[in-house]
């Protein structure tokens, strides 16, 4: 394939920078995740126009929750605020929006709002958003494993059945490929426990661009990089 049309199926993205993003500018830090959800809407739309059909991104971590309860609120209007001014925008272009995490400590208000997204594009077939929120990896895991365990105790499974398909069947994840490349702005190089798992093969791609400014420009940079990747999955290319 060429690198032309080598184009990632699963996109996952850690938005990282929105604070710093503030600081450098002499704002409170709940202006630079108003910006970052401006950068989320162009990206969404890139994804899409590129051919991509599912898109993740790391909205909320259940680390997030220690911040300060003024940036945590803030955080939870703007995706109520963002899911309702979106909705119809996402139906049009036939965007589909999952979201995955843990929902029981999120307020009546988010918890509806996300089940409204879900219902209301759940006809796309454009590209599947998928968004993380309360998310972390090794919970995903942990509830991964507990599943299963009650499944052995009904006598519904063996352990000794117990496979890597079995696994990630119980995860999030079930219905989704394994993501091809993962980015992550603003210099860090880390996953911070998001999709651990699943990652096992993505590549990976660290900007130095803090998330708000995150643009087409570093978008297409970053397709121009996957697109020369020689993915080999641990085998020996021919």
């Amino acid at each position: 394939m060429s690198a032309e049309k080598k184009i990632p199926q699963h996109l996952a993205i850690i938005m990282d920078g929105n604070g710093r993003w503030a600081q450098q500018r002499g704002k409170e830090r709940s202006e630079g995740h108003i910006a970052g959800m401006e950068a989320l809407r162009r990206v969404v739309r890139y994804a899409a126009e590129y051919g991509i059909k599912y898109l993740t991104v790391y909205a909320f971590s259940t680390e997030n929750w220690g911040r300060p309860r003024e940036e945590v609120e803030a955080l939870m209007g703007l995706i109520c605020k963002g899911v309702e001014m979106e909705a119809q925008q996402l139906c049009e272009n036939g965007i589909r929006v999952v979201v995955i995490g843990d929902r029981e400590r999120f307020s009546a208000e988010v918890k509806q709002a996300i089940d409204n997204i879900e219902s209301m594009t759940a006809a796309g077939t454009t590209m599947t958003f998928v968004l993380a929120l309360n998310y972390s990896s090794r919970s995903e895991i942990t509830t991964a494993v507990k599943t299963i365990a009650g499944k052995i105790e009904r006598g519904e499974l063996q352990a000794s059945e117990i496979d890597e398909k079995t696994i990630s069947q119980a995860l999030y994840t079930a219905s989704m490929p394994d993501p091809d490349l993962i980015i992550r702005t603003s210099g860090e190089c880390r996953l911070s426990n998001f999709l651990m798992w699943q990652a096992s093969y993505a590549e990976l791609y660290f900007s130095d661009v803090l998330w708000p400014d995150f643009d087409r420009d570093a978008f297409n940079e970053a397709m121009q990089v996957y697109a020369q990747r020689d993915r080999r999955y641990g085998l020996v290319k021919k």
